[in-house]
């Protein structure tokens, strides 16, 4: 190989990498309308008088590649996947039930008619 290719090479091996971190940084999440609508309450107890309407088992991409991804935007995105989620089985309120492990959470889905 020449020096000149080699260089081709790390020129686009370079490019490649940056184009990655750069796509690690963008969240493929978007909260919809409905979802919108629901709200995070993070004390079960707040949530003793609502009627308890299923569960959200979230997950989305906790690195990619091998570049880990930051847990607030990872935080951000299982929250938004939950609350469009409750949206669909007709709740208003989700309540985290476990940690973020390898990309995923559980929530609990409450309609509590606010």
């Amino acid at each position: 190989m020449t020096a000149k290719s080699l260089f081709k090479h790390t020129i686009f091996a370079f490019a490649g990498l940056s184009a990655l971190a750069l796509s690690a940084c963008q969240s493929w999440v978007q909260l919809t309308p409905e979802g919108a609508g629901v709200e995070l309450i993070g004390d079960a107890a707040r949530v003793s008088s609502c009627a308890r309407v299923g569960r959200a088992n979230v997950q989305t991409l906790g690195k990619i590649v091998v570049v880990e991804r930051g847990s607030q935007r990872l935080q951000d995105e299982l929250l938004t996947l939950a609350r469009n989620e409750a949206a669909d089985l007709g709740g208003d309120t989700v309540v985290p039930e476990s940690l973020i492990a390898d990309g995923s959470q559980v929530f609990g889905v409450y309609r509590c008619s606010r």
